[in-house]
């Protein structure tokens, strides 16, 4: 196994690096001072971000990710993609260094879910799909949503989902409530992708689902509320519900791949964008460590700084030495997505999402310890860091999910166990006289 940073690698962590020294960092306050506003005025574009992205595309700082085709068949090949097309194991290390600034992804146009929607029109969309909604999103024109989860079901189980899509002619209607549909506070956001049931009768639970493109401006929808987090609103991206109430779509605009391969597009999309969330995550858990250790040298209790005492000494190399393990399952998830494929991948994706946000939460709470009273308000960012981790642990698929995933891999092992179970499953089912 190499450990080595490839030479490209290292090329474009060392300018992603520079560039967010130089440019990104000194923009934050004057970020703090444009978001200081209350109600309405928080959904906006943010000026400083909007120059930021100028400058990242004047220095060939811009869309990192998309996979290479790795010989997928995509439904067209004739569009060609504008940016630097990184592997998953190249980009790893970038995202985590964007993970340490909440809006420096944004400022290199990869920001979720638009990376995530940018992949599903580049693998699925047709050439008009593309043209229309893939072109002024890779341009960083637009924004976008991705509409799965709903209110009244666990969508944890993605089969459970109930908005309808029902064909009418050469139309699709779409009724259904969604929410946690992220971005669409945003101004910007102009389209939306929806998972929703086209064919419930069908016998394969898996095939039931279909995903749709839908403009956001369709007669039709409707935004309750924007959803808080822990009392944060996230503007101005934001986390909405959505009420579509009968919305019309023509089918040949709308239709990703085909009726009834939802599923299949939402499994492809879903493992880079777990794995994107946990290189951001190391990158907040790094910093947390970092705004840890200067207050715990800086400060004196009992006559001798905090990082003197034992317990500290203990929470941060536990910190070190999770951070480093945690980074090492990314890379190791992200190099197998490239080498094997997404699919062959998902153990690892599957961990890493359970271990990066449960590690990055435990650094960030003994952060906020180390702050004391400090900690829980805004002015050192522990507590809205801790939200926004601790709401990872649900996003792309709670815990529990992967966590089932990981241990049916591993009772799968023990094949003469699993028939033996079977075999007395069975037995408890039989009725004398009848079987």
């Amino acid at each position: 196994m190499d450990f080595d940073i490839s030479p490209k690698q290292r090329q474009f962590l060392d300018r992603v690096v520079a560039f967010m020294d130089e440019h990104i960092a000194p923009a934050v306050p004057r970020y703090n001072e444009e978001m200081n506003v209350i109600g309405e005025d928080r959904w906006k574009v943010v000026q400083v971000v909007e120059e930021l992205k100028e400058k990242a595309k004047a220095a060939g700082l811009w869309n990192f990710f998309m996979p290479p085709h790795s010989g997928q068949v995509h439904v067209d090949d004739t569009f060609q993609f504008e940016g630097i097309q990184l592997t998953n194991l190249e980009y790893s290390m970038i995202a985590e260094q964007m993970g340490k600034i909440g809006f420096a992804s944004e400022v290199f146009n990869c920001s979720a879910p638009d990376t995530g929607n940018m992949e599903v029109l580049m693998r699925y969309g047709t050439l008009e799909q593309k043209e229309r909604w893939l072109r002024p999103l890779m341009n960083g024109e637009i924004r976008s949503a991705f509409l799965m989860t709903e209110p009244a079901v666990a969508s944890s189980d993605a089969t459970n989902i109930e908005t309808e899509i029902r064909r009418d002619g050469d139309e699709y209607v779409i009724n259904g409530r969604k929410w946690w549909s992220s971005g669409v506070g945003d101004p910007r956001c102009k389209v939306a992708i929806v998972m929703g049931k086209a064919d419930p009768d069908n016998p394969s639970r898996h095939q039931q689902q279909s995903q749709v493109l839908v403009p956001l401006d369709a007669p039709g929808i409707e935004i309750v509320r924007m959803l808080p987090v822990f009392g944060y609103d996230d503007a101005p991206h934001g986390h909405a519900e959505v009420i579509l109430k009968d919305v019309r779509v023509k089918v040949e605009d709308a239709l990703l791949l085909g009726e009834g391969r939802g599923f299949e597009i939402a499994q492809g999309r879903l493992g880079p964008g777990r794995i994107h969330h946990c290189m951001r995550t190391i990158g907040t858990a790094e910093v947390a460590l970092e705004k840890m250790c200067k207050r715990l040298m800086s400060r004196k209790a009992f006559g001798k700084y905090l990082s003197d005492h034992s317990v500290w000494e203990q929470r941060v190399a536990e910190a070190r030495i999770d951070i480093e393990m945690c980074r090492l399952l990314c890379l190791k998830a992200a190099d197998m997505m490239d080498k094997a494929g997404n699919k062959s991948a998902r153990l690892e994706i599957a961990m890493i999402k359970v271990a990066a946000p449960r590690i990055a939460l435990k650094i960030i709470d003994d952060a906020i310890q180390a702050h004391g009273g400090a900690g829980v308000t805004t002015d050192f960012g522990l507590a809205k860091m801790y939200a926004g981790q601790r709401t990872l642990r649900l996003a792309d698929g709670p815990d529990e999910v992967h966590c089932r995933t990981i241990a049916r891999d591993e009772f799968g092992k023990y094949g003469d166990l699993k028939m033996q179970q079977r075999a007395e499953r069975d037995k408890a089912l039989e009725v004398a006289g009848i079987r």
